[in-house]
């Protein structure tokens, strides 16, 4: 049996949960989201405490999805009541970021500026050489991070380009005459 799954999910205040047949809809202070449930698994709530559990354990595909189905409940439950939050830093001279309507101005060394749209159900603010990425689900943050890095990726000689704050890029030695 899991060890993730068997771990009771605790519901913040000012936080609600909707159970229906194969969804569970969490309503909280920065919006609401829904999580599907896989079949072979169900959810009790009893007051403030969601737990999840398998009915069929003898199934190998369920007892496969029962941790992630406790995992991606307890993230919808964090998204909607703190929300989730991506730092990513440009290091390089002339590199730049500006905000424009729903879409983000980058100058990463490039002949030309890279726009890229910020998807929907996420916020991006820059100050300085940083951008700072937030939103209600884990998973589009993540991804809109991860996009921005790819444009530009740090690169191991002189640590020039986009990378997560708390990223350690190692740094390679140049050449030697």
């Amino acid at each position: 049996m899991s060890r993730i799954g068997k771990q009771p999910i605790n519901l913040p205040s000012g936080v609600t949960a909707t159970l229906s047949a194969n969804s569970v809809t969490i309503k909280g202070p920065k919006g609401e989201m829904s999580s599907p449930l896989f079949a072979g698994i169900t959810i009790e709530l009893e007051g403030n405490v969601l737990q999840l559990s398998c009915s069929n354990m003898g199934d190998k595909v369920t007892k496969s999805k029962f941790g992630l189905a406790r995992a991606l409940l307890a993230n919808v439950v964090t998204g909607v009541s703190k929300g989730f939050e991506k730092v990513l830093e440009l290091r390089g001279v002339g590199y730049r970021a500006q905000v424009q309507g729903k879409s983000l101005n980058l100058a990463l060394g490039f002949s030309h500026p890279v726009v890229y749209e910020v998807p929907q159900g996420v916020e991006a603010m820059v100050e300085q050489s940083r951008i700072t990425l937030s939103g209600i689900d884990k998973q589009k943050v993540g991804q809109a991070a991860a996009e921005i890095r790819a444009f530009r990726p740090p690169e191991p000689y002189k640590g020039k380009g986009v990378r997560y704050v708390d990223e350690h890029v190692n740094m390679k030695e140049g050449k030697k005459a």
